[in-house]
């Protein structure tokens, strides 16, 4: 989201909250509840050039969230009783279900014992490759690579660009010119031009996967609590839409066959990696119910509708965005009245 659109939405989240028309539209738009989405959770950085920072909200912020919820009487519920749910369509007991991808250690750091604290349930949707730390983390990897510069050398287009990266503002302008530009390319190319950028300004794109992500032993150590759930999250964090159906297969059902074996339960659950339009569709839909998941969860932004009973490895979620840690946000998208709008008054985007 850009910054006039962030702003934009921050106004029209603000009008909501301050008006009260979230509390009167709650009934109307709110739905069955919401699926959470968080990725790290961790002390505020305070870093000037921090492209991801959409990605991250403190241990502060989300123990209010988890006290707002209940304050205005949510259940909140492990994923494996949200089909459950769903089906009983009873708007009267609304849930709230909190969810992380990546399988990032912090979670485990500062998201978990807040959670245990609160006995709240959570889901990690774990891609296999970050595991073993063999993860392409490609988002991170440029903005290390940025942030670690004074000058960046990248060829755009078939020419060379070199980008004056001396400030905060000129990093932010270089990330915003190559990250785009490369987000137009098929995903294998995207993914080896920030292997060799990174290379090139001597950076590994492993030590990134290593240094956030948890290893096996602390998947296993951290998932002995039955708060914890794990789901699948493919095995290369791939957008999924982008590949040919049988690369398709082979990332969703060998996450799901590695995870089990690896932790001797069975994964009900999965997570599209971006989850977004261009990631996840129709065909990975039917894929994740033909390979015996219980739910599957999008990026697509929504509150969960007893409608979702027959598109359960469609469900949208409402994330938890470092831009947008406020409670004021928080409630007026809780509402559902954002996304109503933004969804066109469609309950359910399954296409």
């Amino acid at each position: 989201m850009s910054g006039i659109r962030t702003t934009l939405f921050k106004a029209g989240l603000g009008t909501l909250y301050f008006t009260g028309a979230h509390r009167m539209l709650r009934p109307v738009f709110g739905g069955l509840g919401a699926i959470l989405m968080l990725h790290h959770v961790r002390p505020a950085q305070g870093a000037e050039f921090a492209p991801n920072s959409l990605l991250e909200v403190t241990p502060g912020f989300l123990e209010s969230v988890v006290e707002r919820v209940r304050a205005q009487g949510f259940d909140i519920v492990a994923m494996d009783e949200v089909p459950a749910r769903i089906r009983a369509g009873d708007e009267a007991r609304p849930f709230v279900a909190f969810t992380f991808d990546d399988g990032y250690r912090d979670n485990a750091e500062f998201a978990y014992p807040i959670l245990r604290r609160h006995g709240v349930p959570f889901t990690i949707y774990l891609p296999t490759s970050f595991i073993d730390h063999e993860g392409e983390l490609w988002w991170l990897v440029l903005e290390k690579t940025i942030q670690t510069q004074r000058t960046v050398v990248a060829s755009i287009g078939g020419r060379t660009v070199h980008f004056d990266c001396s400030t905060a503002a000129l990093k932010n302008e270089a990330w915003r010119e190559i990250y785009w530009w490369l987000r137009s390319l098929p995903e294998t190319e995207l993914r080896a031009y920030v292997r060799d950028l990174a290379a090139r300004h001597g950076l590994d794109f492993r030590d990134i996967c290593r240094s956030l992500c948890m290893t096996w032993d602390e998947v296993r150590a951290l998932g002995q609590d039955p708060l914890v759930t794990y789901g699948a999250h493919t095995v290369n964090h791939v957008m999924l839409a982008k590949y040919p159906e049988d690369v398709v297969r082979a990332e969703i059902q060998g996450s799901k066959e590695r995870l089990e074996r690896e932790l001797g339960r069975p994964m009900l659950h999965f997570a599209y990696p971006v989850g977004d339009p261009t990631s996840a569709g129709a065909r990975e839909f039917d894929m994740a119910r033909d390979l015996g998941f219980a739910t599957a969860v999008t990026t697509r932004p929504g509150v969960i509708h007893a409608e979702h009973a027959a598109h359960l490895t469609a469900l949208p979620r409402v994330s938890l965005n470092g831009h947008f840690q406020s409670l004021h946000y928080f409630d007026a998208l809780l509402s559902g009245a954002p996304f109503a709008f933004f969804n066109r008054f469609r309950k359910v985007n399954a296409a």
